[in-house]
């Protein structure tokens, strides 16, 4: 049994976008009105505050943990987590479970699948992945997952190879030529294509097969960055997860010590080269890699990281809202439009610790949090 619409009335400061602002707008049906609606039935529930289109994460992996896929059950615990944070659409950037249902549930957030993460035997976390014993399979492969995904293909593009021994080191998983090709796949579907990538000899690589997204990016060099910015490229920092970097260095002492002196580096200038990338007109996105080691709902924790790194938070906020709802194709709050927002008690723009203290999380009409 479906659950009635109460209509809402929402005043304050409402951004609909990062140019428009209004003082007040309605909820009827499910649906966002602009325009004074003329009253019939029940009266509309009374809510105040900071308004912001629903929060975007667009590095998520709903349906993944430490040891691979998860339960259905485990699943929408990861996210309602994520929606209870104010994230309201996910981007999910490579999960080895069937996420397609998701969005088919009215009290999750809206998902954007990338279907499972493509990589090569031994070159990447166990069970997470599809792995291609046959590099010359991988545009084969692309074209699949392009057709059973939202849109998007997740690739592994580099990782330590350990048959190297000591001198294991980050390295390219594909070839560029096989790369190209399975880039151009995608794009014959419609699809575009995201990349893993955190050394720098992956770069290139990435740059001449033409792919649309680099995750964590820790590898991009200044000689690079102007391009990345002229081709619109969007980099998803992941300081969550660059902020592991130090452990997993850690673990990887005296068995893999160029890797682990790599990875060490890249950990200490994590803010200086987030920061770079910004000042070199990068666009970027936000997403927390929440999956795997990281915890879901901690979307307020990667804004604030971005923070640190120099980015302003008015900057940060459109990034987590307008920015890459429109990137995804889920545009800003308009009259008739889904009603998916999340309230606060003050401006997130000028102190992003407030995202922290969502006073009503609203999607598709209802109010579901907290």
């Amino acid at each position: 049994m479906s659950v009635p619409h109460v209509p809402l009335h929402v005043t304050g400061r409402i951004l609909l976008d990062g140019n428009r602002e209004v003082g007040e707008m309605w909820v009827r049906d499910g649906r966002l009105s602009l325009l004074r609606p003329t009253p019939q039935g029940s009266p509309a529930t009374q809510i105040e505050g900071w308004v912001l289109p629903g929060l975007v994460d667009v590095h998520c992996h709903v349906g993944l943990d430490a040891g691979g896929a998860v339960d259905e059950d485990a699943a929408v615990k990861q996210a309602l987590a994520d929606r209870d944070a104010g994230v309201l659409l996910v981007r999910d950037a490579g999960s080895p479970l069937d996420t397609s249902w998701v969005s088919r549930r009215p009290d999750l957030p809206r998902l954007v699948r990338a279907g499972i993460h493509l990589a090569r035997p031994k070159r990447y976390l166990r069970h997470y992945g599809l792995e291609l014993d046959d590099v010359a399979d991988l545009p084969r492969v692309v074209r699949e997952q392009a057709r059973a995904g939202d849109g998007w293909v997740k690739l592994v593009g580099d990782w330590i190879d350990r048959d190297l021994g000591p001198d294991g080191d980050l390295r390219p998983l594909w070839p560029v030529d096989v790369l190209t090709e399975a880039v151009a796949a995608a794009h014959a579907e419609a699809a575009r294509v995201t990349v893993h990538a955190f050394s720098t000899e992956v770069i290139d690589d990435l740059l001449t097969a033409g792919v649309d997204g680099i995750e964590h990016g820790t590898g991009i060099t200044p000689d690079v960055m102007p391009e990345i910015a002229q081709r619109g490229i969007r980099v998803t920092p992941t300081l969550l997860q660059v902020g592991q970097f130090g452990a997993i260095a850690q673990q990887a002492d005296g068995k893999y010590p160029v890797y682990a002196s790599r990875m060490r580096r890249m950990h200490e200038r994590r803010y200086e080269q987030v920061r770079a990338m910004y000042d070199a007109g990068i666009p970027l996105l936000v997403g927390t890699d929440a999956g795997g080691t990281i915890d879901h709902g901690r979307i307020a924790d990667e804004c604030s990281e971005l923070v640190a790194a120099g980015i302003p938070p008015a900057e940060v906020v459109a990034m987590a809202t307008w920015r890459a709802r429109a990137y995804l194709g889920h545009g800003a709050m308009v009259e008739g439009s889904s009603a998916d927002f999340v309230v606060y008690p003050a401006d997130p723009r000028e102190d992003v610790e407030v995202l922290r203290h969502p006073t009503a999380v609203v999607l598709r009409g209802r109010v579901v949090a907290p």
